[in-house]
């Protein structure tokens, strides 16, 4: 029993398992229960535990010997969206019942924040299907396999025989996710043909690689091989197993897909904004808004973005003509002579990319090492760098960031795209470390999912404009504090910034200015001086997720502001490690909010 509470308290539930049994049941069973944090608590963890891949993924009934979840996957049909649809709506109601005035400082904050989620969900509802769910970036066709091979950990047969079920258990899901992808293509929701292109041979790919190279296959193998209490013929049976589920199971599930798409080829077209969708101004007009949490229009993010490509341009500028390269002809030229230096690039082969790996570790290292002038708290949980897997790298971002479990098991992992050994210069990989690892987003997300005193919900709220301003405002913070003092790693640092500037014009100008794919591309490989692998992807990213990208130079920018308030009404007594405090404990929160935590804190201090 008291395993169990301490697991239930890694998930925010004390309050329901510690008081006693018939209160703690009353909690759990009621429409309202006595306490704000169980009531929003316990409609978390019901939603996780209709989620058998999130339970996976959070990792923590493993130790407590419950397991059964991890031979099942998720139920995608378009009947479960429904009923979640109107369990928000059943929410949404029930916390209005609860009096502010009934509530802790810490509970109102809470009560806001939720509300703040389920009335845009109430809000986006009629756009709903605007959305490309099977695209060159994700969904269940990479999304499945990338699952399995990072997420579902194999220490047993048993272990082994749930992954076994999960690969039987693709065709339903697969069939599931077709039933979504019908009923858009009956609203003239169609994606670009150009994304059809993309995921078809992708998927193409997948089904042509001999069983025994698949990912499922390979990931399968590895693990077993890792698992030392599994006999060899066991290991055997459960290799032969795989082989054939993936061969009857997973293949003609691709297969599915694969003919849904080729015979919807010829109805997409090469018109890529929103604007084409019906009602799509208006669902670009939500995802703003979704992404920035303000209600900045796509003519103000447009112009906000060509400003600050001006300012960072002439910043850049400045430092390579003090580095002795030619800026007369302007921008593209200058960075494109940088870009062509050799000196800045790895070998390309195997060796060079285990190199980027093993520097990108170092560099983490050392920033990790030298921190405590900036943060008072640190994440519990571990980092790794790891390689974006193969099979997906070509269409995949540059990097991205995994979360840790949450009971430890699993540490956090900064994801590095190796595809093109031209897109990894040596001088912005400081800035990317910085970004994806410490203090970025490892820092950001480890420590909201290890904030006990927040509600669950909290410490896994999906607000953009903080997450990726945060990320965004660390590469700012380690060129602060001195970690970047070679001239061209600050060069890094700001074509990072720029980058997400440029992202700002060109993310309004696919959906909102209606401009193609090729003049977005075009605009931002002349002011970014980025590889055209890299560009064609990011603006590939852009159409198929509209609006996401403008959080990042938003939140940013808000974060900076907020800091050079605290900064100018504290003076001597601002303590940035107090500051970052604020910013942190709290979780993520829209950028409102987070102004007024911040406002809080100036005046607590200025009252102390």
């Amino acid at each position: 029993m008291f395993k169990s509470a301490m697991k239930w308290t890694a998930l925010g539930l004390t309050s329901i398992l510690v008081i006693g049994g018939a209160f703690a049941a009353h909690e759990w069973y009621a429409k309202k229960p006595f306490f704000f944090r169980a009531f929003v608590d316990r409609e978390m963890v019901k939603m996780a535990f209709e989620s058998p891949e999130t339970l996976t993924s959070l990792g923590f009934l493993e130790s407590m010997g419950i397991k059964g979840h991890n031979a099942r996957l998720d139920d995608d049909s378009q009947a479960k969206a429904d009923e979640m649809f109107e369990r928000v709506s059943d929410i949404h109601a029930t916390i209005l019942e609860y009096s502010d005035d009934d509530l802790s400082e810490a509970d109102r904050l809470s009560k806001e924040i939720a509300l703040y989620l389920l009335e845009y969900a109430e809000e986006a509802k009629p756009y709903r299907y605007h959305n490309y769910p099977v695209n060159q970036l994700f969904g269940v066709q990479n999304g499945y396999p990338s699952f399995m091979e990072a997420q579902h950990q194999v220490h047993s047969v048993e272990d082994a025989e749930h992954y076994l079920s999960r690969l039987s258990a693709v065709e339903r899901k697969f069939e599931q996710n077709l039933e979504g992808l019908r009923l858009r293509t009956e609203k003239g929701i169609i994606p670009p043909r150009f994304v059809i292109e993309r995921v078809l041979t992708e998927m193409n790919d997948f089904v042509a690689t001999p069983v025994q190279e698949n990912i499922l296959y390979t990931s399968l193998q590895r693990k077993l091989d890792d698992a030392e209490e599994i006999p060899a013929e066991e290991r055997d049976r459960l290799l032969a197993d795989a082989e054939r589920r993936i061969r009857d199971d997973v293949h003609p599930a691709y297969q599915s897909f694969i003919d849904y798409f080729a015979a919807l080829r010829d109805q997409a077209g090469t018109d890529d904004g929103f604007w084409r969708l019906p009602q799509g101004q208006e669902a670009y007009d939500m995802s703003l808004k979704l992404f920035t949490t303000t209600d900045y229009s796509a003519e103000q993010i447009h112009q906000l973005g060509l400003n600050e490509v001006d300012r960072i341009q002439g910043e850049i500028l400045t430092i390579l003509k003090a580095q002795g390269f030619d800026t007369d002809e302007g921008f593209s030229p200058a960075i494109d002579a940088l870009a062509a230096d050799v000196r800045f690039y790895y070998e390309d082969n195997d060796a060079g990319r285990a190199e980027i790996l093993q520097d990108y570790q170092l560099i983490l290292d050392e920033i990790e090492a030298g921190l405590d002038d900036a943060f008072n708290i640190r994440p519990k949980a571990g980092m790794e760098v790891v390689r974006i897997p193969e099979f997906k790298e070509k269409t995949a971002p540059g990097a991205y960031y995994q979360q840790p479990a949450i009971d430890g098991s699993r540490p956090g992992r900064f994801f590095a795209n190796l595809y093109d050994i031209k897109a990894t210069p040596r001088y912005s990989m400081r800035t990317l470390a910085y970004h994806e690892g410490i203090p970025g987003h490892h820092f950001q997300i480890a420590l909201g999912m290890e904030q006990e005193g927040l509600p669950f919900f909290r410490r896994m709220s999906p607000f953009t404009a903080y997450v990726e301003g945060w990320a965004l405002y660390s590469e700012q913070l380690a060129w602060e504090l001195g970690f970047q003092d070679d001239p061209f790693d600050n060069v890094g640092r700001l074509q990072a910034e720029l980058f997400r500037a440029v992202r700002l014009v060109v993310d309004t100008g696919i959906h909102h200015k209606r401009w193609t794919r090729e003049e977005a591309i075009e605009y931002m490989q002349a002011n970014t001086g980025m590889a055209l692998s890299d560009v064609t992807s990011e603006i590939e990213r852009y159409i198929v997720m509209p609006g996401q990208a403008t959080a990042y130079k938003v939140g940013m920018m808000k974060i900076l502001d907020l800091r050079e308030k605290a900064k100018a009404e504290l003076g001597d007594r601002f303590d940035l490690r107090d500051f970052h405090d604020v910013v942190l404990q709290n979780g993520a929160v829209p950028l409102d909010i987070l102004e007024r935590l911040v406002d809080r804190y100036i005046s607590e201090t200025q009252a102390s």
